[in-house]
């Protein structure tokens, strides 16, 4: 596993997120924070939190909501349902040169997507399941997609935000324009995006996606660590 000082944000990147730089699509009450509806299904609560937390938690989403916990390791009450339990890793990038690619390079073939996208992202989505997306998921960052004959067959998007760091998420391809390196190249292209305003790109997987993991260290991104990704329902 990597060691990197500077990541220290990363061991809660949902919570640094809504306490920062995606403040104002945050919803809150007490301790608790989690996304606006739409945008996202993360909350965030303390690694070390007690009842009380859980309690705002289950008062900010209602009555045998979903609770996303991400990768907080905190424990709750026995009354609070498991949803499911995903094991995965964080990369992150450890800086240096950019993968076959300069600063400077056009992002040939590389669109970036707007609100109009949004159905079509969704179906991509839809017919792919990278991970969590929504009707407002675009608001997190930036998007960018790669058309062929007009239609949307890859996306790759921007998701967390911590202090310093910007998330790669939503890396996708429709079955039928797999293995043209459209993921790769979206992938640099974000990451070129990200390094230029002197943040550090990172993402999450899961551990059984042994096809993305093997992209993603191509690309240069080293494993920082194991995280477990857990959702309940609230009681």
């Amino acid at each position: 596993m990597m060691v990197d000082r500077d990541a220290v944000a990363l061991d809660d990147p949902v919570g640094e997120s809504l306490r920062g730089h995606h403040a104002h699509l945050a919803r809150r009450h007490g301790r608790a924070v989690t996304y606006l509806p739409g945008v996202a299904t993360f909350s965030a609560i303390s690694a070390d939190s007690g009842s009380a937390e859980w309690a705002d938690l289950a008062r900010l989403l209602g009555r045998g909501e979903f609770a996303d916990m991400f990768s907080c390791p905190a424990t709750p009450p026995p009354e609070w349902e498991p949803v499911f339990v995903l094991e995965g890793r964080q990369m992150i990038w450890p800086g240096g040169s950019l993968p076959g690619r300069s600063h400077a390079e056009p992002e040939t073939g590389v669109v970036e997507l707007s609100a109009e996208s949004v159905p079509e992202m969704l179906d991509l989505v839809a017919r792919t399941r990278p991970g969590p997306f929504w009707p407002r998921t675009h608001e997190l960052g930036t998007y960018l997609g790669v058309r062929e004959n007009g239609r949307l067959v890859a996306m790759v998007g921007e998701r967390l935000r911590p202090p310093g760091w910007t998330e790669i998420s939503a890396v996708c391809t429709a079955p039928e324009a797999r293995g043209r390196g459209h993921a790769a190249r979206l992938v640099s292209a974000l990451l070129a995006r990200v390094v230029s305003r002197n943040e550090r790109p990172f993402l999450h997987v899961a551990e059984a996606n042994t096809g993305a993991i093997a992209l993603y260290e191509r690309l240069g991104f080293q494993t920082r660590k194991p995280v477990t990704f857990r959702g309940f329902r609230t009681p």
